[in-house]
């Protein structure tokens, strides 16, 4: 008797990843990064979309949701997800209800930090436009907290 053994092809997930160096020490763009007073001030891709609502538990297994949506009304979404480890001031690692992974690594160097940030994407949008979309959202972290 001769026993047939089928092996399912793997997987690939895709990871994205962005970055962008602030002039700014790591302390206060960890502040700005994870209060929800500054995050419903920068949390967007593009100056037509606003984030009105922040929730930030920030420890291992709390829970974030960052609300997004058009400013004229006519679509939103929630951002949801569960921190899975915090490392203050040097590494945040996320998990999305979507089953997508997260990690943001904060590199500080004298005056000046570097966040950088990896992403597995989705399947509804292309690459570029995910990847923009972050990108994006960094640029207006970096102008809020230099401005």
């Amino acid at each position: 008797m001769s026993c047939l053994k089928i092996e399912a092809p793997a997987i690939k997930i895709m990871t994205i990843t962005v970055a962008t160096k602030i002039n700014a020490p790591v302390g206060k763009v960890w502040e700005f990064w994870t209060k929800p007073e500054h995050i419903v001030m920068w949390n967007f891709a593009s100056d037509d979309w606003c984030c009105p609502k922040a929730l930030n538990d920030l420890r291992q297994d709390g829970r974030f949701l960052w609300r997004m949506e058009a400013k004229d009304g006519s679509i939103g979404f929630d951002f949801t997800g569960k921190y899975l480890k915090v490392t203050d001031y040097q590494k945040i690692e996320y998990l999305l209800d979507d089953g997508r992974n997260v990690t943001i690594e904060f590199h500080k160097s004298g005056s000046e930090t570097t966040i950088t940030e990896t992403f597995e994407a989705e399947d509804k949008h292309s690459l570029e436009m995910q990847r923009d979309g972050w990108q994006n959202i960094l640029n207006n972290f970096k102008k809020y907290i230099e401005s």
